[in-house]
């Protein structure tokens, strides 16, 4: 009887593990990992997915920067320092990996710690940090996000910057009291007397193609609901890297929701230096008379091919593109302003549709151009079930949903 591949998979893990002496948890993963490669390569099965996905098109985006010109030409880092400076070639978890070298250098009181970080973390954002800085400064927790918070906020309250990870953000419930009840509050109920400003929590979100729904959601709506919270999603490497440093550096306690799927997926020409780029501030990626689309995060690129497919459907249709990047506080006048001048708004995301973010836009849009609207606002977001493993193509956004929105709002 012809042996299964899953019977192979299992003896030479197997034999990994029991012919060598492993110690600690991550070994046993590594030795996993290595034999799972083998069986595969053995057997002539396709690879696996990366961990953190593919994103087909993202190289292609206007919108990544891949030349020195294009990165530098941003009117934002005009008055950085980085404007006429160097620039390097970066993946975004490299860029999140470079501010945080930044961060630890320029702030003697700042630490990084969350499971398996000293070590480079799952995803690799931390990686060499631990080696450069030192173990007192970068290291692992145990695996308790309510502890991890718990102790960042309670570093920061003692003038520490916090910058803490929690290793997927479909795991930050545990800690949600730390940060709605605490975090949040700490400066309001001390009437400021105190405060826990240094504390940042990073955290990987999103789809990325195989995470089901304990690895692929967007909690980004729990946490704009809460006063004293600074929510942020970056789209790309250099606003990732200028977004955290922001963060780091802003005296709130800022959430960071990192779009893992565009940890390796988006590669850019990153400025070397120390740069920040405004928190609250959104920013129009492509101007239009027609109509105003927005989102976030990973969704600008569904939304950016949504757009050239519209617009090459629909002779001499026009759309505008708005990132939001911080979505607490959020840019509410630059929506507006685009708003008045096309009388259309499509809004997208992943996370679940009922109280997703897109309602408080459109209903924030609605009190503020009522009477400029041509077609009722349009929500793309994703359905109000968990989210599912192998219907995940189902669940999401994507671009023919995005498509119809835009083609709904014009021929309404």
């Amino acid at each position: 009887m012809q042996t299964s591949r899953f019977t192979l998979l299992y003896r030479n893990f197997a034999n990994n593990i029991y012919s060598k002496p492993l110690s600690r948890n991550r070994f046993i993963h590594k030795a996993f990992f290595h034999a799972t490669k083998k069986i595969l390569q053995t057997s002539g099965a396709p690879a696996p997915a990366p961990a953190e996905g593919y994103l087909p098109g993202v190289a292609q985006s206007k919108f990544i920067k891949s030349t020195q010109e294009e990165a530098l030409k941003n009117s934002e880092l005009m008055n950085t320092g980085v404007a006429n400076g160097e620039t390097k070639k970066m993946n975004m978890f490299q860029a999140i990996n470079d501010a945080m070298g930044i961060a630890l250098t320029t702030d003697e009181t700042a630490v990084i710690f969350g499971e398996d970080v000293a070590f480079g973390g799952v995803f690799r954002c931390t990686l060499g940090l631990a080696e450069m800085f030192g173990r007192d400064r970068v290291f692992n927790t145990p695996l308790s996000e309510q502890g991890i918070v718990g102790f960042g906020i309670g570093m920061a309250a003692v003038g520490h910057t916090a910058i803490a990870e929690i290793q997927f953000a479909d795991y930050i419930f545990p800690a949600f009291d730390q940060l709605v009840n605490e975090a949040a509050k700490y400066r309001y109920r001390s009437g400021g007397l105190f405060n826990v400003g240094g504390l940042t929590v990073r955290s990987p979100c999103s789809a990325v193609g195989h995470g089901g729904h304990y690895h692929s959601q967007s909690p980004e709506a729990y946490f704009t609901h809460t006063p004293g919270l600074i929510v942020v999603m970056p789209r790309s490497p250099i606003q990732a890297k200028g977004l955290l440093l922001a963060s780091i550096r802003d005296r709130n306690p800022v959430i960071f929701l990192e779009p893992k799927i565009l940890y390796r997926a988006a590669v850019e020409e990153v400025p070397v230096g120390d740069y920040e780029l405004p928190l609250g501030k959104a920013e129009i990626l492509k101007s239009g008379k027609d109509v105003t689309v927005v989102g976030y995060g990973s969704q600008l690129y569904t939304l950016e091919n949504a757009i050239k497919l519209a617009e090459k459907d629909i002779p001499g249709l026009s759309c505008e593109l708005i990132d939001l990047r911080s979505l607490s506080p959020w840019d509410v006048d630059t929506v507006a302003n685009s708003v008045n001048k096309t009388g259309r708004l499509v809004i997208s995301h992943e996370a679940p549709q009922t109280s997703g973010f897109a309602a408080e836009v459109a209903t924030s849009i609605m009190e503020r151009c009522f009477l400029r609207l041509e077609a009722p606002i349009q929500r793309v977001c994703g359905l109000d079930t968990p989210f599912p493993l192998i219907f995940e193509k189902f669940y999401v956004p994507d671009m023919t949903k995005c498509y119809d929105a835009i083609k709904e709002v014009v021929n309404y």
